[in-house]
């Protein structure tokens, strides 16, 4: 019986290099985005050219009842998962009290309860599925307090957190559970020039989404529990614990100030 592989956010950006990169690795697909962002035509092409067979869905995931239509779907067409691949997410940058309630919730819901609740609705199949496995895409930001990321940040918090405890009760069912916490990406024109005015060594960190796509499968495949892709994020986590405090508040202020905060808010509206 033919298993699959669903991704969800796999429309653009890190989505859709992780649909390519599973597709070149010869695995169905059902893959999950926004209305009219492209994905029946990414399907398609996958379909047509890769060798694969593909599903797919439009719809938001920061409504509740698309969890269950979303697990209807799979029980109705009787899809084998095997894998699930949490990449959806909000990103955003602005002071706390200048974001829109609605996109405060908005994020929780994409970031938080979405992979909650596909994990909980998908795991009766995925447990009779063999050597199945879980990836939840998390960020560096997880680690770290950073001003204009703040509910960002937290809610990757959550997912790492999350992911660690579920990952011991799910080892009786043989369900492996890989976090990747990648740093910037290369995903879209506003984040390519956000990184590009990065200072050296945070720049140096960002990765293009084809390259962190192929290290988020391979640590899925070899069912590793928690990945930092790139040598200067890692030497980044190791500066956080050995560095004095007042120093990484000076540098985090270097950083944020060169982004207004009503250009900011404006980009990630």
């Amino acid at each position: 019986m033919k298993t699959y592989a669903l991704i969800t956010g796999a429309s653009q950006g890190l989505g859709k290099a992780l649909a390519l990169e599973c597709a070149n690795r010869e695995m169905n697909l059902l893959l999950l985005a926004l209305p009219n962002s492209g994905l029946p035509q990414l399907s398609h092409f996958i379909k047509q050219h890769m060798g694969v067979d593909v599903h797919h869905l439009e719809l938001d995931l920061s409504v509740v009842e698309n969890y269950y239509l979303i697990a209807d779907y799979v029980r109705n067409n009787n899809l084998k998962i095997q894998y699930l691949i949490n990449n959806a997410g909000v990103l955003s940058r602005g002071f706390f009290d200048a974001l829109d309630d609605r996109f405060v919730l908005k994020q929780i819901a994409v970031n938080i309860t979405a992979p909650t609740m596909l994990i909980k609705l998908l795991l009766p199949y995925m447990k009779s599925t063999n050597n199945a496995a879980i990836l939840n895409i998390s960020s560096m930001a997880s680690f770290f307090a950073l001003p204009k990321k703040q509910v960002y940040g937290a809610t990757k918090a959550y997912l790492t957190s999350f992911s660690k405890s579920l990952a011991k009760e799910l080892k009786k069912d043989n369900i492996a559970i890989t976090i990747i916490c990648p740093g910037g990406l290369n995903t879209t024109t506003r984040l390519c020039y956000q990184n590009r005015i990065l200072s050296w060594i945070p720049r140096k960190s960002v990765l293009n989404p084809e390259d962190a796509a192929g290290i988020a499968i391979n640590a899925m495949m070899k069912r590793r529990e928690l990945i930092v892709p790139g040598f200067i994020n890692k030497c980044l986590l190791v500066l956080d614990k050995l560095l004095p405090r007042f120093i990484k508040d000076s540098l985090t202020s270097q950083e944020i100030n060169k982004f207004p905060a009503g250009k900011l808010q404006k980009l990630s509206s």
